[in-house]
């Protein structure tokens, strides 16, 4: 019986940061990364009633896209 070999896949683990921080890292008002939740540019992920995250993931993309205004 042949032993049964797994390849690991590269898969990206979410990085989550605070609307301030997305917004320092794409140098950015905390505004517009608000303003890019509420258009559906940029996936929000709420924890509890107040707490917001966002995918830094998501953020690199948009800024290879260019479309962060």
């Amino acid at each position: 019986m042949k032993a049964s070999s797994t390849i690991p896949t590269a898969v990206a683990e979410p990085r989550y940061v605070s609307v301030k921080q997305a917004a320092a890292y794409l140098q950015v008002n905390e505004w517009s990364i608000r303003q890019m939740i509420i258009r559906g540019d940029l996936t929000a992920f709420r924890y509890g009633p107040r707490l917001l995250r966002v995918d830094l993931t998501e953020l690199d993309a948009l800024l290879a896209a260019g479309t962060t205004r």
